[in-house]
């Protein structure tokens, strides 16, 4: 039994693979191995015989079974082993890139207004994209005769034949919106009205559709005053430096007395730079809400006065991210989108400078 022991004990610390160990264990305790053979020779022996060579027998096979065990975990670890440094794979280093998409800056631009007017107390409202010729035109003080109600500048929708109703129009400024604000929620209001607006035009700073926000803010003691503080803080937030406005009396239906905003620039270059220089550049249209367009709204224009703009997002684009062709905005060319388009994870905040 010592030279067994010595034999096998050996044989399996040499053994190689796992298959040399399998042949080493039906060799040593298979059903014909030689330990095996040597426990059967136990029935012929005397009974003080068998008691001494059972015990040695039975510790001989498990010291085996226990030799054949722990080499088959070495070999089983040292073949995982070499597997892994084989097909190791580094999990540290950065992913594959994969083609992502874009913000678009009209979105961008949309999110950064709405960041910084709400920080100011606007709501922001929403109302419908094909409006009726009433909430489009007539509440907002618009005449018959007024060339913004020709089909050269408004897509009407069809009618059926006989159906002699005003036909519906896409709208063609957010304005409809702040009617249906007043009249659902009256006054004091303060809300501003992005959207996609529609007018017949396109060249390289108009194109059919586009994008404006409009404001308005309605209560007993509203001015310009308030009006010039709104617009000046709004710009030197969005622009990120300090700019100056200029208003110029102008006229517009809905708002009396009206203004068009200009804001201080200079030009170098080819170039606008906001906030400096002795240039001024017209940027939006404003004024104080007209009295019929109050009563329109449900509001008792003797009670309740304030102010309105209106903004033109792609424009405001334009100038802040220096794009220089409207109509490149709607072109979906991906290089495009590429270079002028915003990650994900840029969100606009006042915090985080827009």
């Amino acid at each position: 039994m010592d030279d067994l022991r010595d034999k096998y004990l050996t044989a399996i610390a040499a053994a190689a693979d796992e298959a040399a160990l399998e042949e080493l264990r039906l060799a040593a305790v298979g059903k014909k191995g030689e330990v095996s053979l040597q426990m059967r020779e136990l029935g012929r022996m005397t009974p003080e015989e068998r008691q001494v060579a059972g015990p040695k027998l039975n510790a001989l096979k498990d010291e085996i079974n226990s030799a054949l065990a722990a080499k088959k975990v070495a070999l089983e670890d040292a073949a995982l082993d070499a597997r892994l440094a084989e097909e190791w794979l580094d999990v540290t280093l950065p992913a594959r890139d994969r083609p992502r998409g874009t913000i678009h800056p009209v979105s961008q631009v949309t999110e950064e207004i709405t960041a910084i007017l709400a920080d100011m107390g606007f709501a922001v409202a929403e109302g419908p994209q094909v409006e009726t010729d009433w909430y489009n035109f007539d509440a907002l003080n618009i005449p018959d005769h007024h060339p913004a109600r020709t089909e050269m500048d408004t897509f009407y929708m069809a009618r059926a034949d006989g159906d002699n109703r005003p036909p519906h129009v896409l709208r063609t400024h957010t304005s409809p919106v702040q009617i249906r604000s007043m009249q659902a929620h009256g006054a004091p209001i303060r809300i501003i009205c992005p959207g996609r607006v529609y007018r017949a035009d396109y060249d390289q700073t108009h194109t059919p559709m586009f994008h404006q926000v409009e404001g308005l803010a309605i209560d007993k003691d509203i001015s310009m005053a308030n009006l010039k503080w709104v617009l000046e803080e709004f710009f030197s937030a969005y622009f990120g430096t300090k700019v100056k406005t200029r208003f110029r009396a102008s006229h517009f239906p809905f708002t009396e007395p009206s203004a068009e905003v200009d804001i201080q620039c200079s030009f170098e270059g080819g170039q606008v730079k906001v906030g400096e220089g002795d240039g001024w550049l017209e940027v939006l249209g404003s004024g104080m809400v007209h009295p019929k367009v109050l009563e329109a709204g449900g509001i008792d224009p003797a009670e309740w006065q304030g102010f309105a703009f209106g903004i033109g997002i792609d424009r405001m684009a334009m100038l802040k991210y220096g794009i220089p062709d409207l109509r490149a905005f709607f072109d979906s060319d991906l290089r495009w989108l590429r270079h002028y388009g915003f990650s994900a994870l840029q969100v606009p905040t006042l915090h985080g400078g827009l």
